[in-house]
């Protein structure tokens, strides 16, 4: 999924579909580390510190990518919330923006809900990660 547009961060449950998408790989993070990783008897065949390095490249561009997506949307619902905010203060009557208030500010609420998830998701494949790779590649320290 590139960026969010506007209409994507509009339908909360289109962007957590998006999400679902691109978190197939951390889903599928056992499956790709035991074909990444040779067993014993081809440990001499393969160039383990390689592989390692390869997957947490993409684990970590995929954490990058869905954590700006996530803010973007943030970014953009916030940026509505205040819009409807102000118009309300001019127009304290208006019944219809008051449910468009409380709608996004719900949005706002599940948007942010996305990024403790996204936390949860990440830690569990570098725990799983960790535990295959650490004998074979270390982690740099500023990630």
């Amino acid at each position: 999924m590139a960026a969010p547009t506007s209409s994507e961060c509009d339908d909360f449950l289109e962007f957590q579909e998006a999400l679902k998408k691109m978190r197939e790989f951390d889903d599928k993070i056992v499956y790709a580390l035991n074909t990444s990783l040779p067993t014993e008897s081809f440990k001499a065949n393969v160039d383990s510190a390689a592989r390692c390095k390869d997957l947490f490249g993409e684990l970590q561009s995929n954490y990058e990518h869905r954590e700006s997506s996530i803010k973007k949307c943030i970014s953009v619902v916030a940026d509505k919330v205040r819009n409807t905010k102000t118009q309300r203060e001019t127009n304290p009557d208006d019944i219809n923006l008051l449910k468009i208030l409380r709608k996004d500010q719900t949005k706002l609420r599940l948007l942010q809900a996305e990024l403790n998830v996204e936390e949860v998701v990440k830690e569990r494949s570098m725990k799983v990660y960790n535990e295959r790779c650490r004998s074979f590649y270390k982690i740099p320290d500023k990630v």
